[in-house]
């Protein structure tokens, strides 16, 4: 597809996921070959009306020059004139070109010679009789024949990535630890401004359609039973879990899962024990389904002082002098963890499938905090959100927060940088209620 029209498409995808109803141009699209019986069936699946449009739209900009005027027609068609006008005013003038026909080419017809009979059998008699030479069974290989090599017959390529099921109601369970008050042994300072972002993060995932559970400032020992107790619910009429956690953080040794998060008595879990209590193994009930997790804590006690780049880059202003961090310098011992948590630490486990992990700073870095309106990683994430959530999948959402945090100078030249480690098979957008 152009790109002009690629564009059009993008600019008013909201109102198209909106207001369409894909069952009603899916017969007319394969008609017309903008896609196949297979793909159609591919974005059936996608779940809800509003789901299945989200995928059309998307899935229609790899379909070639004459997959946009064609969606068009097929719009008109069904009396969806509305939708049609609206992408028809935001394009240029299009023209179809019918299909150019296939010349072919027929021989030249010329009648048989007449010849005499005994002119015929005078000729038998003279030819001369050879050996019969039989088809080679092994064809000689030629240029052409090697470069040309069937597709292999099986299961058709996949021209688009599925998207989780996510139309449960509620969509799952959400369970926010927010450390505030650490006890004054453990050394770690109060963190003013969480509250603002738990409150911010129950609004936003209440309004996805998550049930959600505030737990505050929990000691290390109630962090692994919060989690046990949320791994031993029944999450077969759901569709996804989150966990996300506000506390301080440290840099641990790791085999998986980088960092680890406080409990206010100063003992910390590290987040690959965190993602473990959902896995496919502890959690049968959300094996397949998406488990993500939000980590708002330092991953080390590096501060990023960025690089000089180009000047047609705008920076942003946010960042105040006030800024503090959720750092812990890095601790490489286990003197933190019990001996309950040996086992678990040394078990094998599967490959962690369908998990999210996503960070507000890189590992080994501080996470910035304003004591006022809360942290820069959290104020983001919430923000895109509450404008994306409606026609952008959670990977493309994620990309924007990494974006706008590393625009952020705190003191005027502390950086930060989110990221996440992605193990999702699949799409994922969130139920909106708009």
């Amino acid at each position: 597809m152009e790109e002009r029209h690629k564009k059009v498409l993008q600019r008013n995808r909201i109102n198209l996921v909106k207001d369409m109803d894909p069952a009603d141009v899916f017969d007319l699209l394969i008609e017309k070959g903008v896609f196949t019986s297979d793909m159609i069936d591919e974005i059936k699946q996608a779940g809800t009306k509003r789901d299945q449009a989200r995928e059309l739209v998307r899935d229609l900009e790899t379909r070639g020059s004459r997959a946009f005027p064609l969606f068009l027609e097929c719009l008109h068609e069904v009396g969806q004139h509305d939708l049609a006008n609206l992408l028809q005013n935001g394009a240029p003038a299009i023209h179809l070109q019918p299909a150019t026909p296939t010349q072919v080419v027929r021989p030249t017809v010329r009648p048989l010679p007449v010849s005499n009979p005994m002119d015929i059998e005078r000729q038998r008699k003279d030819v001369p009789i050879y050996p019969i030479q039989r088809p080679s069974t092994s064809p000689s290989p030629s240029p052409e024949r090697d470069s040309i090599r069937p597709r292999p017959l099986g299961r058709p390529r996949r021209d688009s990535i599925q998207s989780y099921k996510m139309d449960a109601s509620p969509c799952g369970y959400c369970l926010i630890i927010n450390n505030v008050l650490f006890d004054s042994e453990s050394g770690l300072s109060k963190r003013t401004g969480s509250n603002v972002d738990c409150d911010k993060l129950e609004r936003r995932f209440k309004s996805l359609n998550f049930y959600v559970e505030v737990k505050t400032n929990l000691k290390q020992r109630q962090i692994k039973h919060a989690l046990g107790a949320l791994s031993k619910e029944d999450h077969s009429q759901y569709d996804c879990c989150v966990v996300i956690i506000l506390s301080h953080g440290t840099e641990v040794s790791h085999s998986r899962f980088p960092g680890a998060v406080y409990g206010v008595d100063g003992l910390y879990v590290p987040v690959q024990h965190i993602t473990n209590y959902l896995n496919g193994q502890h959690c049968p009930s959300l094996q397949g389904k998406p488990k993500l997790f939000f980590i708002q804590a330092c991953g080390g006690g590096e501060k990023d002082i960025g690089f000089e780049m180009s000047p047609d880059e705008e920076l942003s202003s946010k960042g105040g002098i006030d800024d503090q961090t959720d750092a812990i310098p890095m601790s490489s011992s286990s003197d933190s963890l019990s001996m309950s948590d040996e086992p678990d630490a040394k078990v094998t486990l599967p490959t962690p499938s369908d998990i999210l992990v996503s960070y507000s700073t890189f590992p080994g870095f501080v996470s910035w905090r304003d004591p006022k309106s809360g942290s820069w990683y959290v104020e983001t994430l919430d923000r895109v959100l509450e404008e994306n959530a409606d026609t952008d999948d959670l990977v493309t959402m994620l990309m924007m927060v990494n974006h706008e945090v590393s625009q952020n100078a705190a003191l005027g030249c502390f950086k930060q940088m989110p990221g996440s480690f992605n193990f999702l098979r699949k799409l994922l957008y969130f139920q909106t209620r708009s």
